[in-house]
């Protein structure tokens, strides 16, 4: 018993660790956190479930054609994906598309990719600092819930994705705006009703 008790603290850092480094993806502890996760989160787990098969596939799909040329971000919320990035040609923007078009279960795209050279590491540092502080801002508003949304800032583009009503958007929207170093924000949501909020949204 002893034992066990000691691994337990070295337990939950390693869970912490690991959630961290697959993109806020739940890492379970007993279960607890995936139950968590999905009931906050309002795609259906098998939509959440694909999204990561996306990314993952999209990704290496695009590495291994493209290679170390680009630099290429695939997101995908509810089958939706979005290609942000940097590429050093027309041809190869087109050719990431359909590259991602390929992937089982994709939805739609948006392709944002940029022709020009990759971007610095001081620009990606600040736009991973401006993500960090759009997301802080939808945690401490109370008209938003936090979870629902999706930030990928590349450039200073903030791109914002979630199934949200008019309202959330809106208002989203507004906030990230107001935060320092966005110099634009691309709205790339799934609209639905306030019927439907009621619908999907977790009973408290």
């Amino acid at each position: 018993m002893r034992t066990l008790r000691a691994l337990i603290p070295t337990l939950l850092a390693a869970t912490v660790a690991l959630g961290s480094l697959a993109g806020c993806a739940p890492l379970v502890l007993g279960g607890a956190a995936v139950g968590t996760m999905v009931a906050i989160d309002r795609r259906t787990s098998g939509a959440q479930l694909e999204d990561e098969g996306i990314e993952l596939r999209a990704g290496a799909r695009i590495r291994d054609t493209l290679g170390a040329r680009s630099h290429i971000n695939v997101t995908s919320y509810n089958r939706q994906v979005l290609l942000t990035g940097e590429v050093p040609s027309e041809a190869d923007k087109q050719q990431a598309q359909q590259l991602v078009s390929q992937v089982e279960n994709v939805k739609a795209i948006v392709n944002e990719l940029a022709v020009m050279g990759n971007s610095s590491i001081a620009q990606r540092s600040a736009d991973t600092l401006t993500t960090g502080k759009v997301r802080a801002s939808f945690v401490d508003d109370r008209q938003l819930s936090a979870p629902a949304f999706r930030v990928v800032t590349e450039r200073g583009t903030v791109y914002l994705m979630g199934r949200v009503t008019q309202r959330e958007a809106d208002r989203a929207t507004q906030i990230a705006r107001s935060i320092s170093g966005v110099q634009r924000v691309v709205r790339v949501f799934e609209i639905i009703s306030e019927q439907e909020l009621q619908q999907i949204a977790p009973r408290r």
